[in-house]
């Protein structure tokens, strides 16, 4: 059963806003009590968090698709919708977040660094928000905004100080262990060592994590064998340990070819030429391994390298390799910048970009796309004339008509506002109503304005009693 898992493909969504109410007071003895429409909550975001406690990717394999709650919508009595909850996503130390095209979206390191990874949608505005001295009463609310959703990439790089690399079998897996407290499976055939294990380390006053990366062979960096999957895990190091087998049984390989043919993996994988390296000469318990290490030895430091013989099995050599680790670490970590606590910045996105641009396409469609019309669009209750026309005068106001009548945009020509996938069409008319002109102006409801039913009895009785009064004066008996 996989227990390790170092890249998995999340299906992340945001929960979506809650709609806006559309309520009228209702009162005994108060008819025009007035709109109270409340708003709808927003909704939950999901957020990836760096929790030192996680060690694997293992539960988003198990489980790709995450989505946070959504806003619950308003109610009457100006009762706004509660907010949906955020999806808080536990992810290892040294986790990169990629999109769908590979590139970096975020590289998190440091326990408690998070990343919102789907924003929630925003809740819509009730009709209580959304009157004004022209509307008194709307007969319509926003709705909200669905959610971001999409398909995320999680990639592990393990955060470790030394990493050791080199051929499968050449006794990296007994080193760490050694070294360590870790416990890797070891066994006498290639490529025993399937993941990365971790080990901590302490030399002196010196404690630092030394990570054995599984076995590279020529063409790792191109996908060959398990090293593209796993060379990752050596970015983040300070110090690359070449570990060579001085006793292998293969008869066409030695020590030194070894080397050049893991370094020319690694420098076409890119990005580790910096790191410094040391060599360990293993298995000098073996006779025939100590005679090959000493033949070895002043030819790997002429390159220079610094070179350490050792033996895993027999603990030779663990000592001065331990401390020479512990210095190199120690150099590396004194010549990093100094860490400051992390400041909270807040940026919020600015909600009122009023930009947008008008295109003409191919096919004769006048395309609008812009935050604040697209935004609408996605609020518009279009079963509603009274909501669109409220649409048509807020485009209005954000000059989306003088820029299509500058466009060359005639009466009947299509319009759509947003992206091709998910587009609003309509056939353009100049100041457009939409259907809302029987209830006046766009977004004016004149039901507020009309008398009350009491006043208009009196005032046609009123009327009654006049004309009767008028016949009874022409009246001539004689």
């Amino acid at each position: 059963m996989t227990t390790f898992v170092d890249r998995v493909e999340l299906h992340v969504a945001a929960g979506n806003g809650g709609h806006g109410c559309a309520s009228v007071h209702r009162e005994k003895f108060k008819p025009l009590g007035g709109p109270d429409g409340g708003n709808g909550g927003r909704g939950g975001d999901v957020i990836l968090v760096v929790d030192q406690s996680v060690t694997t990717l293992l539960d988003y394999h198990h489980s790709p698709h995450r989505k946070a709650t959504n806003g619950k919508p308003g109610e009457g009595g100006n009762r706004s919708g509660k907010d949906g909850q955020d999806l808080i996503l536990p992810v290892p130390d040294g986790t990169v977040v990629l999109d769908g095209k590979g590139d970096v979206l975020a590289d998190l390191v440091g326990h408690g660094t998070s990343y919102v990874a789907a924003e929630g949608g925003r809740g819509g505005l009730g009709n209580a928000a959304l009157a004004s001295a022209r509307r008194k009463a709307p007969g319509f609310a926003l709705l909200g905004e669905p959610g971001r959703s999409g398909d995320i990439v999680l990639e592990l790089k393990t955060v470790a100080d030394v990493a050791l690399v080199g051929y499968p079998s050449a006794g990296k897996s007994s080193l760490i262990s050694v070294l360590s407290a870790a416990k890797p499976k070891i066994a006498d055939y290639p490529f025993t060592t399937l993941v990365p294990n971790l080990g901590v380390v302490t030399a002196g006053s010196t404690v630092y994590t030394i990570a054995d990366v599984p076995g590279l062979i020529p063409g790792a960096s191109q996908g060959r064998g398990l090293g593209l999957e796993f060379l990752r895990h050596v970015e983040r190091c300070s110090v690359l340990v070449h570990v060579l087998d001085t006793a292998t049984l293969e008869s066409d390989r030695d020590p030194v070819t070894d080397l050049d043919v893991i370094e020319e993996e690694l420098s076409q994988y890119g990005g580790l030429d910096d790191r410094p390296r040391i060599v360990v000469l293993n298995k000098i318990d073996i006779p025939d391994g100590k005679d090959l290490a000493d033949m070895i030895r002043p030819d790997l430091e002429a390159r220079g390298y610094r070179v350490f013989e050792v033996s895993a099995v027999a603990h030779m050599g663990l000592k001065e390799l331990s401390f020479a680790l512990a210095e190199i670490v120690a150099q590396a970590r004194a010549a990093k910048p100094k860490e400051e606590a992390t400041r909270i910045v807040i940026r919020p996105k600015a909600v009122d970009d009023a930009g947008f641009t008008v295109t003409l396409e191919e096919d004769g469609l006048y395309r609008v796309r812009g935050e604040k019309p697209e935004r609408w669009v996605r609020q518009t209750d279009f079963n509603n004339d009274e909501a669109v026309g409220y649409l048509a005068d807020r485009l209005n106001r954000l000059g989306v008509e003088d820029q299509l009548m500058k466009a060359g945009a005639r009466a009947g020509d299509g319009v759509a506002i947003g992206p091709e996938e998910d587009a609003v069409v309509f056939d353009w008319e100049p100041t457009m109503m939409a259907g809302a002109e029987m209830l006046g102006r766009r977004g004016e409801d004149h039901r507020m304005e009309a008398p009350r039913p009491a006043a208009q009895r009196r005032k046609d009785r009123q009327a009654e009693r006049d004309e009767a009064d008028r016949e009874f004066d022409g009246f001539d008996p004689f």
